[in-house]
């Protein structure tokens, strides 16, 4: 009796070992394909210049955390500020890192506590570098990820996230703009201008923009913008200030440092102008602001808040169901080709839309 007792518990103890055999050689399995996985993607090692960009054949791709979705990325946008990190003067401190805030894909995977989207939804995203959209896979948190209607292919999914968020901080949250206001867009040809123009006609203001080429001011005017003036024609200026019933409630400025004084002659009585461009210091005299009240605002997307974050996401949501949310893409280039794009996007002798970048073959 003792002896089929003690054959009992060896039996178990074996079944048990034998269990703990096949789990463990499950995670190993399961960890080394994983470890194994690969893409490509755009690195950069080190800041500096476009030459820092290299394409790497075997990136891990990113692991995915509880809240968060991996995403197979077809089409990733270019913006300045992409630039700027890659330089190094945006206080962006990471590195080696994968370039690239927005973009667009197919859901791949979901972490755990994911509740809005399933494998194979196509989204677009758009977060502050962390993994990255010129890469093959990219990790996003599931704020940051959005659906991506069938109206819109991936390369317009990608010219989404900055460009239409920062419009839509600019001239609504920031700028308080409402329907019949007179709005200003300073270089209403680039990504972030054409999104405002197409904001303000479809909250039902009146839109004066500028641009630097034919066909710039061609594309801004086919957006729906009321008026449009070349800003490298030297009396623009003089040109706008003409007929002083005619000032604006809010300017959107792209290029504070060169402009800056002069939107301060523009503005009504209690305008604002809403910085989200500038390359360098400015002379200014404020007293073109103290008999009316105006104001000069600082607009940074990074800086919302959750809450506004989320605001924000859901109407540029409702634009693209309700059909205002329409990108204009300028030029798409091949993915080892991703160091030109960031050196046209700053370089350009005239915006005429988003710049993005094919990821997928």
């Amino acid at each position: 009796m003792t002896g089929n007792i003690c054959k009992i518990i060896r039996n178990k103890n074996n079944i048990k070992d034998k269990l703990k055999v096949l789990v463990l050689n499950k995670i190993m399995i399961s960890g080394s394909r994983m470890s194994s996985r690969a893409m490509r993607a755009v690195y950069v090692r080190k800041f500096g210049a476009v030459d820092q960009m290299k394409v790497e054949e075997n990136v891990a791709v990113p692991k995915l955390e509880d809240k968060q979705i991996l995403i197979k990325i077809y089409m990733s946008g270019v913006n300045p500020v992409d630039t700027y990190i890659r330089e190094g003067d945006f206080g962006w401190s990471s590195k080696p890192y994968v370039p690239g805030i927005d973009g667009s894909g197919v859901v791949e995977a979901v972490g755990s506590e994911v509740t809005q989207f399933k494998v194979g939804d196509r989204v677009f995203c758009s977060q502050t570098v962390r993994y990255g959209t010129l890469a093959e896979f990219t990790a996003m948190d599931e704020d940051h990820v959005f659906p991506l209607a069938d109206s819109l292919d991936f390369a317009q999914g990608a010219a989404i996230g900055i460009p239409y968020f920062t419009a839509y901080k600019a001239l609504l949250l920031k700028g308080r703009a409402k329907k019949g206001d007179r709005v200003l867009v300073h270089g209403a040809s680039g990504s972030v201008g054409l999104a405002a123009v197409q904001l303000a006609k479809a909250y039902g203001m009146t839109v004066v923009g500028t641009a630097g080429t034919a066909e710039g001011l061609e594309l801004v005017s086919s957006q729906g913008a009321d008026a449009v003036y070349n800003h490298r024609d030297s009396s623009y200026m003089d040109k706008l200030k003409k007929n002083p019933e005619t000032k604006f409630d809010v300017i959107l400025e792209m290029l504070s440092n060169v402009n800056l004084g002069h939107d301060l002659e523009l503005m009504k009585p209690k305008g604002r102008t809403i910085i989200i461009g500038c390359r360098g210091p400015v002379t200014i005299n404020p007293r073109d602001m103290m008999g009316p009240e105006t104001e000069v605002i600082g607009c940074a997307l990074f800086s919302s808040t959750p809450e506004e974050w989320n605001l924000i996401g859901e109407r540029v949501a409702e634009g693209i169901s309700s059909g205002w949310v329409k990108p204009v893409i300028n030029k798409i280039y091949d993915l080892h080709k991703a160091g030109e794009a960031h050196h046209d996007v700053i370089h350009s002798t005239g915006a005429k839309g988003k710049l993005v970048v094919r990821v997928q073959e």
